[in-house]
């Protein structure tokens, strides 16, 4: 089995104090190297704020190892960062970014306000660097989530929808955009409690279940680790505190010696998120085809 390790988490925000310790990150090559390891996954937070962040990019670049950055965008267009995106096209690293529509309206009510003009100034900015572009060995790549309680739409079809308004009034390009089911976890959980609509969700997603996604799975194939170095199956067990199974191999450091190939993974009822209708993984939907999604019903 091939893995990616997915790490760096930080909280990079000022009422967040998670920062992973040079120690922990030092070791990230030596597991890169140890496991076989050709991809590394870099998220936050904002994983630019690290300071190691450039430390570990070149040293996993050094290995030959692809790097991925879950960039925010507006981190590129902050003061301190300016040399950040030419950074990342440097040393080749893939940029996946959080875009939640193509309007300015449906961003800043989700963000913020101004947040959907910072981010397309930071794509703009990728673009000039060769991002996106046919071919360039830059890859830009966009990340949709839906704003409440449904399925994502088919995303083929959407992704051509994103590329022909993003091109035609901003004149921004990108590769891929994977659309993602929202986790009833976390935020967007209590959000559901509140409206009441957290158990018509589940029964959604159950309803949509894919038993032909399990193959791809982000929790087959990703090492998730948290800030001080602890193991788990995927994002959402980590910041559900969901461990790996396997009790003496839930450290960073014991993949120094430990192949984690044939482990148990925690599973709950969370899971139907990613098995739902086309599939939801970190390199979004999993199935070609989409199951028609359909609204949830507010009791």
């Amino acid at each position: 089995m091939q893995y990616v390790l997915r790490t760096l988490s930080c909280g990079c925000q000022p009422y967040r104090t998670e920062m992973m310790s040079r120690e922990l990150v030092e070791l990230i090559p030596e597991v890169l190297q140890a496991q076989n390891i050709d991809t590394l996954d870099l998220t936050g937070g904002a994983p630019e704020m690290h300071e190691d962040f450039k430390y570990l990019v070149k040293a996993a670049r050094a290995l030959g190892v692809k790097v991925i950055d879950r960039c925010n965008l507006t981190i590129l267009m902050e003061e301190g960062y300016e040399d950040m995106a030419q950074f990342l096209a440097d040393n080749q690293v893939e940029v996946v970014a959080s875009l939640p529509c193509y309007s300015l309206e449906n961003v800043d009510k989700q963000r913020g306000k101004g947040a959907f003009d910072d981010s397309i100034l930071g794509l703009q900015k990728l673009n000039q660097l060769g991002y996106g572009k046919p071919d360039s060995n830059l890859t830009l790549n966009l990340v949709y989530n839906p704003q409440g309680a449904t399925l994502p739409p088919n995303q083929q079809q959407l992704e051509a929808d994103y590329k022909r308004e993003l091109k035609a009034h901003f004149d921004i390009e990108f590769n891929h955009l994977f659309a993602l089911t929202n986790m009833p976890i976390q935020r967007f959980g209590a959000v559901l409690l509140a409206k009441k609509q957290f158990h018509p969700y589940m029964d959604l997603l159950k309803a949509n279940y894919m038993a032909a996604n399990l193959a791809e799975v982000m929790c087959r194939s990703t090492i998730s680790v948290n800030w001080l170095g602890e193991l788990f199956d995927c994002d959402f067990n980590q910041q559900l505190e969901i461990p790996v199974p396997n009790k003496s191999r839930r450290h960073l450091s014991d993949l120094l010696t430990q192949n984690p190939s044939g482990d148990d993974i925690a599973i709950a009822d969370h899971c139907y998120g990613c098995t739902a209708g086309q599939g939801s993984s970190c390199g979004g939907a999993l199935e070609e085809e989409a199951v028609e999604p359909a609204l949830v019903d507010t009791p």
